[in-house]
């Protein structure tokens, strides 16, 4: 079975100010805390252990102050439901019952992990449903979510562009504390990922980095994260479009195991408006292409 769109009113959310003050968009993709009662039904696991995927409040910690005018965006869906940093079909052929379409990546290393745009796990290899799901409810389910999102993601960046001849994709995610490896010292409160220089201009990236590490936050570049399909398919630098992926340690503002905010998140929050704040005020006339800036 799959959910229909009902169940989840809205699936996601956007707000665009009439007038915005920057080109900056700030999506937080994994942040989706509406679980449907299908989902919920086709599967084995308990709520709190498909949790476990969910960047749980991370849409309110990059939400952006009112005094800035900012276009913010974020689904109500969870990652576990279906997964909106991964290509738009890439799934597990184990997991249905049926023939998948010949355009579907079977392949890729996301699918063989397990974590596919319909995962097939969860936290530590977990396997979610206890029984093969039909293809066509798959597809629906891509259809009715996973298109959609993009679909309205695509088209605020290109009003932004249009606005200011340039885009920055902030995309906001967390990650567990235990999955920083041991052999890095000291571990990372932040991953940002550009995809190794390839999807943001370095005066972003440099103005998150060196603002977060004011802040008191020990930052990493691209490890263990560089960045996903969000990143890779909305950062194009030569064409004015920039896009940088963040990751938050889930220890600094989240009860793990509770899935409650704990008493540091105010301080995280007010921390990440300062990053924010930094971004809205960067020089955007520096990273319009050269053609856009001469016509």
């Amino acid at each position: 079975m799959t959910a229909t769109v009902a169940e989840i009113d809205p699936p996601f959310e956007l707000a665009e100010p009439a007038q915005p003050s920057a080109p900056l968009l700030l999506n937080s993709p994994h942040s989706g805390r509406v679980y449907p009662p299908d989902f919920l039904a086709s599967g084995r696991l308990s709520l709190d252990t498909l949790r476990r995927s969910e960047d749980s409040f991370v849409d309110e910690l990059f939400q952006p102050p009112q005094d800035l005018s900012l276009t913010f965006m974020r689904a109500h869906f969870p990652r576990s439901f279906i997964d909106l940093n991964r290509e738009p079909y890439e799934l597990d052929p184990r997991m249905f019952d049926g023939r998948l379409p010949p355009f579907v990546n079977t392949r890729s290393l996301r699918v063989a992990g397990g974590l596919g745009t319909i995962a097939r796990v969860v936290g530590d290899a977990v396997e979610i449903y206890d029984r093969r799901l039909p293809v066509e409810g798959a597809l629906q389910r891509i259809e009715a979510y996973y298109m959609p999102y993009h679909r309205v993601l695509r088209q605020a960046l290109a009003r932004l562009y249009r606005e200011f001849q340039t885009t920055v994709l902030l995309d906001c995610h967390s990650m567990p504390s235990s999955v920083v490896s041991r052999e890095d010292r000291p571990k990372a409160d932040v991953v940002i990922g550009d995809r190794y220089g390839t999807s943001c201009a370095p005066l972003i990236v440099e103005t998150v980095e060196a603002t977060l590490r004011e802040l008191g936050y020990v930052v990493h570049r691209n490890k263990p994260y560089a960045g996903g399909v969000i990143t890779e398919h909305y950062g194009n630098p030569a064409a004015g479009h920039h896009a940088l992926q963040i990751e938050i340690n889930r220890a600094l503002y989240l009860d793990e195991a509770k899935f409650r905010k704990s008493v540091r998140f105010e301080r995280m929050r007010d921390d990440l408006v300062v990053l924010i704040r930094r971004l809205a005020e960067l020089p955007f006339a520096d990273l319009v292409p050269f053609q856009a800036a001469a016509e």
